[in-house]
Formats: C-alpha cells, structure tokens, sequence
C-alpha cells in the first residue's frame, strides 16, 4: 500500500498539473472539499496574486473551491479562469441570494518567463486542464505543474541558477489532524537543508560547483552600490524576479482567522528553509485551507504547518531534475 506523505493526504482535496516542458512553464490546482475555510498571507515585495483579499477576515464568503499556482508571472493569472469553467461545470461555487453559482477560485503566480518560451503562458485552456487531472493520489513533486520553469537563486543567470521545484509533505498528528502542504520553489534566496547548509542556490563562476551564498552575493552588490544583477559578463536572463508559493492544508477545524493564522506561520518554515525570503523581488505567498472538524490548538497547527512547509519546499528542490540549461540541486 502506498503511503501519501503529501498534501493529498488531508481527506478530500485533489491536486491537478499541467506541465508543458517545452515552454517551460505550466499550472498546478488543488481543488477543495466542501465548506473547506481558506485564508492567505502575503509576504513577498512583488506578489501576483487573485482574490486574496476575499480570504481576508472582514469580508463575506467563508469557504474557497480552488487554489490555482501557476508560472507565466501575471499572465498566468488566466489559469485560474479555466478553474471557474470547471467548477461551474460541477456546479461547486458560492451561491448568490439569486442562485448563481460563483466559484471561488484564489490564484498566485510565479515568474518563469526566463526559462523556456516566454511567449507561452499558462492560459484558461491549461487551468481547465489542470481541473480535469486533479486527483487525491499521491501529488507528483519536481519539475512538474507550476515548478516546471522554477529556477533558485538566478542573480547571475540561469547558467548559475538550481532548478527549483514543486514539493509536497504531510505529517499524522494523532487524533485525526493532519497537516500538509505544497510548495512552489522559485526562490531568490538559497534553499538550506535541515543542517543549515545551502541545499540550492546561487552556484560561483566560472564552473558552478560551489555556491555564492545570495547573502554574500547581495553583500557585493551592496559595497559595489549595484542593484541586484549578474557581475559576469556570460550571465544572461538575470533573475531579480522570483516567488515561493503554496498551501497548507489541515484537517483541524478553523475559522477564517484562524486559517489566516495557519498562513501567517507557515512563512516560519518558509523563512527556514530559504535564505533571504520575503525580499522585494519575491512573491511569497501561502493559502492555507481547513477541510475538517477536529479541534486543535491553532498555534499548534500552525507550528506543524511551519515545519511541513519547509519539508515542502526541500522536497521540492530535491525532485527536481535539470531543465533549459539550469541544473538540478545535485549536478
């Protein structure tokens, strides 16, 4: 029997990829169970985002029917209008007092418009797709879905960038809660591993063996009184433009706020597991999604959302494989 050790591993929510290897690029959905309570924390200095604010506390609806992450930066954004198509089609959505079905469908992207075919963006047509592949098996990680074109720490290009990835973990905490996620790695900043050693990253010139450390590079940059772009002259597709985005999911019952509680935190382990985070030119953003009825602590769910994200984001980079000239984390 296989175990699922991802986010599929919280009852009821199905994870769907499109992967398109030749643009680069592609679109990863989560599609949620009923009455499933969302809510969402932004942290990142240049976010691409879709209906976040209606995550937020003060306003109306309290449930979501769809989490759409997608690659194309703004463009991709699109995705999620193929989500509404579909959900629609199944009849799952907000009721209006006039019995219209709204689906509510929130959206974040990141930027891959470096790697592959920047004129192919995940569009409605993909989203719809991504729908029709959701399933509750085990969730595919790598170079897969929204991750396709994820590249960590491309300041000096992509010759010196890692591949980034989507990855997902779980963790049984006993009396039916459970806690999940998934992520989409795309970081300006390294990935550290549980050791505190750069797991990806910005590799040195001129063979890329080794790795930088952003830190020391943005020191560089700093004393040179340079904004962040490659010193070396064969860098090419610089990258001042990253995201990590993702989910947690919970079988804890939450309100709104509470879910909003689980995001926030869930920045925790981001923040672990990727050096710097929350910059300027990142994106970072986390949903997180409540599915069930088990009563737990919210710090406590929080905590272990923190710690799974990090798993994520770590499993993440290590499924992924080389890709348009970027290497994978191990060559």
């Amino acid at each position: 029997m296989m175990t699922n050790n991802t986010l599929t591993a919280v009852p009821g929510i199905r994870v769907g990829h499109v992967t398109d290897i030749d643009a680069a690029t592609g679109c990863t959905v989560i599609i949620c169970p009923p009455n499933t309570v969302g809510g969402v924390d932004v942290r990142g200095g240049a976010p691409g985002t879709r209906e976040t604010n209606l995550l937020m506390p003060i306003h109306q609806v309290q449930h979501v029917n769809a989490i759409m992450l997608a690659g194309g930066s703004a463009y991709g954004l699109a995705a999620a209008d193929g989500a509404m198509r579909y959900l629609e089609q199944h009849r799952l959505g907000y009721v209006t007092r006039t019995n219209y079905i709204v689906p509510i469908v929130a959206s974040a992207i990141v930027f891959d418009l470096a790697v592959g075919r920047y004129d192919l963006r995940p569009d409605a047509a993909m989203g719809y797709q991504a729908c029709e592949n959701a399933v509750s098996s085990p969730v595919e990680q790598g170079s897969v879905g929204a991750a396709t074109g994820c590249r960590i720490g491309a300041m000096y290009g992509n010759e010196f960038a890692t591949k980034g990835g989507l990855g997902s973990a779980s963790m049984d905490l006993g009396n039916g809660l459970i806690v999940a996620a998934l992520a989409v790695v795309n970081a300006v900043g390294d990935v550290i591993d549980e050791n505190g050693a750069i797991l990806a990253g910005l590799r040195q010139p001129p063979d890329g063996k080794t790795f930088v450390g952003v830190l020391n590079a943005m020191r560089e940059f700093h004393l040179r009184g340079k904004a962040i772009k490659p010193p070396v002259a064969q860098a090419t597709n610089q990258g001042g433009e990253n995201t990590v985005i993702g989910v947690v999911a919970t079988t804890a019952k939450l309100d709104r706020e509470g879910a909003c509680k689980i995001a926030q935190m869930a920045h925790d382990g981001l923040a672990r597991a990727v050096n710097p985070a929350h910059t300027m030119y990142d994106g970072d953003a986390v949903f997180a999604l409540a599915t069930g009825n088990v009563e737990s602590d919210v710090s406590f769910v929080g905590a272990m959302g923190a710690e799974v994200f990090a798993q994520a984001v770590r499993s993440g980079v290590r499924a992924a494989k080389g890709l348009a000239g970027i290497r994978a984390w191990n060559e």
